[in-house]
């Protein structure tokens, strides 16, 4: 086979990687080595030179559709892991009491606990997310206030300065939060600034905070620290498999939960 034959092959096949990252906002190595016949070793090889010209962003075990700087939009955000996020959530309620008083903020995977949540009793609940209030607000037992301040057509969060003194005005129970990105030491990053300061807001006004993030967040980019983990009592996942990121938890005495167990 010509040169020219063997780079052919290598352009249809970076087509089909972006088009089936396009279709759900990631693909993983494994999948793809599956849909195109190749080995793992050639996937990775082709999804490392697609990041290199910011086509995609390489995330532990796979790639998604962002740069560092944008994330995916909420619709293309809720697609991703979407199975992962469930078991996280399914995690996340078996550790909420009935009776808890909450922080839940903006994210696919917090509105995914919250939708865990609608069967507790006696749930005080405080959101940024009108998402979260449509999946909570007609649950007779749960009471719902949301947040005041500027609301972000995207995704319907509730950002900025308005937002921030809302949430203190309470002092809740438990924090359930998200992060667009964790680094393998440890730090929780996102891609909005008022976001964050919401997220950070939130975890000083509470007694407890649990994150729920998946593995295809890990080692992802995204430009803005949310906190460390010295800020998180319980880390919940689907699987955590990156060596580094497993023993800054157990430095920070973080409590990890994986949904997914051999």
């Amino acid at each position: 086979m010509s040169a020219i034959d063997t780079d052919d092959i290598v352009v249809r096949r970076h087509r089909r990687i972006l088009e089936l990252a396009r279709q759900t906002g990631s693909v993983s190595v494994e999948l793809l080595a599956t849909q195109l016949g190749v080995t793992p070793q050639t996937v990775r090889r082709d999804l490392n030179m697609l990041a290199s010209r910011s086509m995609l962003s390489r995330v532990h075990g796979g790639a998604v559709v962002t740069s560092g700087v944008d994330n995916l939009d909420h619709d293309a955000r809720r697609q991703v892991a979407a199975d992962a996020k469930a078991g996280i959530a399914a995690a996340v309620a078996r550790i909420v009491p009935n009776g808890a008083s909450l922080f839940i903020n903006i994210g696919t995977t917090t509105e995914a606990m919250a939708r865990a949540l609608v069967d507790h009793r006696d749930l005080l609940v405080v959101t940024n997310n009108f998402n979260v209030v449509d999946i909570l607000v007609d649950q007779p037992s749960i009471e719902v206030i949301a947040a005041g301040g500027r609301v972000r057509r995207g995704d319907r969060a509730i950002v900025g300065a308005l937002a921030m003194d809302f949430v203190r005005a309470f002092k809740v129970d438990i924090a359930l939060i998200g992060a667009s990105a964790v680094d393998p030491d440890g730090t929780l990053l996102d891609f909005d600034v008022d976001e964050v300061r919401v997220a950070q807001t939130i975890i000083a006004q509470a007694r407890s905070v649990i994150l729920g993030v998946d593995r295809t967040k890990f080692g992802r980019a995204a430009p803005v620290r949310i906190a460390g983990l010295d800020a998180i009592d319980h880390f919940v996942t689907d699987r955590l498999d990156d060596a580094e990121l497993a023993a800054a938890c157990a430095a920070a005495g973080v409590h990890v939960i994986e949904t997914e167990v051999d």
